[in-house]
């Protein structure tokens, strides 16, 4: 999901453990929390997920705060939802950053997490892709095309049929004042 805040945009990445009605309902009171945030706490706001999931499956949570001010990002993971930065600029290949995952599952066991911190420039695009899609969902991505082309571009060139799979993706058009 995707969020808009006065100061930038949250964006989640989540995925209920499991399949079925249970993984379904442990996505979304992860996903109800997320969306009534009001800030760009991430470490806060994985501990009230945490605590939102307790007696559910539990759910792998990665989690970005797009700062235009700060023409940057910040982000964490637990569990397996991964994330990829790739840079608008056709002349730079590959990702720019990866997400660092932290192993637990929140509504279980939350590790200690830390976030990371990136530099964005127009037209970057940010990646979160769910377990059911192959990890390397990024190696040789065409950015053309809306976010939605581009989730739509991975989702049938890598996603395992035997699992559920999300995609979302973003990209930065720039800083604000």
């Amino acid at each position: 999901l995707v969020s808009l805040l006065p100061n930038g945009a949250l964006v989640a990445g989540i995925d209920g453990l499991g399949h079925g009605v249970e993984a379904a309902d442990a996505a979304r009171r992860a996903a109800d929390v997320v969306c009534r945030t009001g800030d760009d706490d991430l470490l806060g706001l994985v501990e009230r997920c945490h605590e939102a999931l307790r007696g559910t499956r539990g759910a792998a949570i990665s989690l970005a705060f797009v700062s235009p001010r700060h023409s940057g990002m910040t982000w964490l993971g637990v569990g397996n939802v991964e994330g990829r930065i790739l840079s608008g600029d056709a002349s730079i290949p590959g990702a720019m950053g990866s997400l660092v995952l932290s192993r637990g599952v929140p509504g279980h066991e939350l590790p200690s997490v830390r976030a990371a911190t990136l530099e964005l420039r127009p037209g970057d695009v940010l990646l979160l892709a769910t377990d059911g899609v192959d990890a390397a969902f990024a190696d040789t991505l065409e950015l053309s095309g809306s976010p939605q082309a581009i989730s739509e571009r991975i989702l049938r060139a890598h996603w395992r049929p035997s699992d559920d799979a999300v995609v979302v993706a973003v990209r930065y058009l720039g800083g604000g004042s």
